[in-house]
């Protein structure tokens, strides 16, 4: 899982989550994925959805990850 937040905190590759960026559903302000801030977590934090990111939205996150991990890229 990566860190979303509402405050992108000045970091470079975070990557700014609209309304725009939902197939359905939809976050209660322009909030901020941070790729560079990943961690694991238990399933049982997760309460329930709330919505379903557009593939290409999706596919971006991934990409940024995976630039960060190949370049060692961090804050």
């Amino acid at each position: 899982m990566c860190q979303i937040t509402s405050n992108p905190y000045g970091d470079r590759q975070a990557v700014e989550i609209t309304d725009n960026s939902f197939i359905a559903g939809s976050l209660n302000r322009v909030s901020y994925a941070r790729p560079s801030k990943l961690f694991t977590a238990n399933q049982s934090l997760i309460t329930s959805p709330i919505g379903n990111l557009k593939p290409d939205f999706f596919n971006r996150l991934i990409e940024s990850v995976v630039f960060i991990l190949r370049s060692g890229v961090t804050q």
